[in-house]
């Protein structure tokens, strides 16, 4: 009898824990816990991101595309909170299409990014929002631009961002050199993410890349069993 007492007492405490777990992952919020990327080139830009969408412990989109387009030449890199970053790249893509029209002309990259800042700055205490802006304008070219948590700008000729990127400085440190060409920031984009999902728990799923120049964009994904590999396993 007390054995079948025990047992019992065993199933409900299994049973409260299944439960608990399963209500801690539907109240978290759904976060691109995420490896963002992107790489300056002569003549252009190329950015690239992991595909993996999470909330809490549980994965809610294995296929998640984080390159998002600002306008016709100019794209951001999401990571932090999906529902903040969607907002505020809804926002900014609505200012600078009025921006195009008024000018009557596209709009330059920085000015995107000084959105991006502006409101991430603005809404520092309420959004969890770290946007990587890259693009391409006939006035300087290729540029990346940085807007980390709490809305500090900054333009860098590679910048890395997300929850993978810790495991990744040392590779891009080493790896990156000025003056490479499209293919080649294209396959040390692709190394690095597939290095970071490799080591990254909420980094996982397929690759998006994509190449910004004057004669527009080039986008590739790289399948989960064509990714690089670093290991024998």
């Amino acid at each position: 009898m007390a054995a079948c007492t025990t047992a019992n007492r065993r199933g409900e405490l299994l049973f409260a824990a299944q439960n608990d777990l399963m209500s801690n992952w539907q109240n978290q919020e759904v976060s691109t816990g995420t490896t963002i990327m992107a790489v300056e080139f002569d003549g252009g830009v190329v950015i690239g991101a992991d595909s993996r969408t999470t909330t809490g412990a549980y994965i809610a989109n294995r296929v998640t595309d984080k390159l998002t387009p600002i306008h016709d030449r100019i794209f951001c890199c999401r990571s932090g909170s999906a529902a903040d970053t969607q907002a505020i790249a809804d926002a900014v893509t609505y200012q600078l299409n009025f921006h195009s029209i008024e000018l009557d002309e596209p709009p330059l990259v920085q000015t995107a990014a000084n959105l991006f800042k502006h409101m991430c700055y603005r809404y520092r205490e309420e959004l969890m929002a770290g946007i990587i802006v890259a693009g391409w304008d006939k006035r300087k070219g290729g540029q990346v631009y940085t807007v980390p948590m709490g809305g500090m700008l900054v333009r860098q000729p590679v910048s890395v961002g997300g929850s993978g990127s810790s495991y990744i400085y040392g590779f891009v440190d080493s790896n990156y050199r000025s003056g490479m060409t499209k293919e080649e920031c294209l396959r040390f984009t692709a190394e690095a993410l597939a290095l970071a999902m490799e080591r990254d728990g909420s980094s996982g799923g397929v690759v998006r890349l994509a190449a910004i120049t004057e004669a527009g964009l080039e986008r590739r994904v790289i399948l989960g069993n064509e990714l690089p590999k670093f290991s024998a396993a």
